[in-house]
């Protein structure tokens, strides 16, 4: 089998390593959601089986396409077209954005746009964590993070199949980390980080999307802000150069701390802390009344300021000095 990660210019491993931590993923995942899903079912929890055989059939496939390209190596147009059919599995089960909540005009209908913007969601967030998986930990450790807060938003709001689905996956990205860490015995691979990002997509459509709340978009925004940054920043650098959107290059947020001098564990966990202030502005917004969650918001964009510019100035003064 050709499932092995091997080093390259702009890649930070310097050995071959095995890529295919995405089954690792996908069996503890299913074997935790299944038993949540037992669960509810005993305790008589309203689920929509609908949307949740769409999502978990959908996730199944677009592992699938994972194990390929790690294996064989997909091109990046074919890949696309396989991830938007992909997509398109949950949407037949109901899985679908047909409106968007916002505090200026309530609910905006999406009507003919519902396709595309739901395409667009579950693609763009499955390689927006794909783009971010560049060192060890970090794509399994947005993951938990992520998941955990869309866990307590899905609670908040009473949509318990985007919950245990969520804790699964939690579970499932915190157990791997354990190999995945710096230094790493074993990576994701396209597999796992497409799996997650698939999950998280579409957790995040039934568990907050399809709510009427004040602000609902946001919230998968803010979870999500880290990877979908770095993958829009990218993305548009590409363009303008004239390269494909998926042509690989060292020009990710991580790749950039990491040539600013700071080690691989410290970009890992300051990224860490990055997503864990996003989680507290995302709590705030569902938790709080509109006028207190905007100023808690406000408080941790200063402070995510803040700590940006301290990092810059620590570069400037000790690396950059010491170099």
């Amino acid at each position: 089998m050709n499932a092995l990660d091997r080093p390259s210019d702009r890649k930070v491993h310097k050995g071959l390593m095995p890529r295919l931590g995405g089954l690792a993923i996908y069996i503890g995942f299913t074997c935790a959601a299944v038993i949540g899903l037992i669960v509810a079912v005993i305790r008589h929890m309203q689920l929509n089986y609908l949307a949740l055989t769409g999502i978990l059939l959908g996730s199944l496939v677009i592992l699938l396409i994972g194990i390929i390209d790690d294996i064989k190596s997909i091109s990046p147009t074919k890949k696309l077209v396989l991830q938007i059919l992909a997509a398109l599995i949950p949407m037949m089960f109901g899985v679908q954005i047909n409106f968007i909540s916002n505090p200026v005009t309530g609910i905006l209908l999406l009507g003919y746009f519902t396709l595309p913007v739901t395409i667009l969601w579950i693609v763009g967030i499955t390689n927006a964590l794909n783009f971010v998986d560049g060192l060890d930990g970090l794509a399994s450790g947005i993951t938990a993070i992520a998941s955990v807060t869309l866990f307590i938003v899905a609670v908040r709001i009473h949509q318990p199949g985007a919950a245990i689905l969520m804790i699964a996956l939690a579970g499932a990205a915190i157990g791997f980390l354990r190999y995945n860490f710096n230094p790493a015995s074993i990576f994701l691979g396209d597999s796992g980080s497409m799996f997650m990002g698939y999950l998280l997509a579409c957790c995040s459509v039934i568990g907050v999307l399809k709510s009427t709340m004040i602000l609902a978009l946001l919230i998968p925004v803010f979870i999500m802000g880290i990877p979908i940054f770095d993958a829009a920043s990218v993305i548009m650098r590409r363009v303008r150069d004239g390269r494909h959107i998926f042509d690989a290059d060292r020009r990710h947020l991580h790749h950039r701390l990491l040539d600013s001098g700071f080690s691989h564990k410290q970009v890992v966990v300051s990224i860490y802390i990055a997503c864990i202030f996003l989680g507290i502005g995302t709590l705030s917004v569902t938790f709080l009344r509109l006028s207190h969650a905007l100023i808690v918001m406000t408080f941790v964009l200063a402070a995510g300021v803040l700590l940006f510019y301290q990092i810059k100035r620590y570069v400037r003064r000790f690396v950059i000095l010491e170099k």
